[in-house]
């Protein structure tokens, strides 16, 4: 475990925050005050926030890190801890699955944005998806003590759950290219996305009258 979880760092963790970031700089809406929902130390964040200045960006998690890299608060996982429409955006980053029902925490992401919700996270689609992203889970984070309940969703699922919640899909990105090759003809395929989405017209209308 312990090799594998080195070999995981040097290969591919570096290029996977870089990766991300350059993804989510581009899903972020001008000006956006961003809440990223399980944000760990604020490393994604930050780097964000290098990229995008006209960002500003605060985290909740369920436990806060001695050093974190932006402001961070304590939730308890469910409940997000601030009024409707608190933010412009609200961020998932590989959250999600992490839940026992990952819609109670979209329920609330959606409660709280004013205008975006953008979800990086897990499509289970395809040969031997349920089994390779257990296996991608429990190297990035069986290490450092991260809660595995394995709660991966099909594309589909995804969708049904959106339109449940009145969230229009603006943008579904799948190939994201997180692995170098040879490591990405397994590891990437269309395992991985990240997904922009609106909140509904009126709930905007709404948000901008207040302002």
């Amino acid at each position: 475990m312990k090799n594998i979880a080195q070999l995981h760092n040097q290969l591919v963790f570096k290029r996977r925050v870089r990766v991300l970031v350059s993804w989510l700089c581009q899903c972020l809406p001008q000006n956006a005050n961003v809440l990223d929902v399980g944000c760990g130390d604020g490393t994604i964040a930050m780097l964000i926030q290098q990229q995008r200045p006209d960002v500003s960006i605060r985290g909740i998690d369920v436990f806060t890190r001695k050093d974190t890299y932006i402001d961070v608060t304590l939730f308890n996982g469910q409940e997000i801890p601030f009024t409707d429409n608190s933010f412009n955006t609200v961020m998932f980053v590989d959250v999600l699955h992490h839940t026992n029902d990952p819609k109670v925490l979209l329920g609330e992401a959606n409660r709280v944005a004013s205008n975006k919700i953008v979800i990086k996270d897990h499509s289970k689609n395809g040969f031997l998806a349920d089994e390779t992203l257990r296996f991608m889970d429990w190297v990035g984070n069986a290490p450092h003590g991260v809660v595995l309940p394995y709660n991966y969703w099909t594309k589909s699922q995804w969708v049904v759950v959106f339109e449940d919640l009145n969230l229009c899909v603006d943008s579904w990105e799948p190939h994201l290219n997180l692995y170098p090759f040879p490591a990405n003809l397994l590891f990437d395929r269309s395992l991985h996305f990240i997904a922009s989405l609106g909140v509904n017209q009126i709930k905007q209308n709404e948000a901008k009258t207040k302002t």
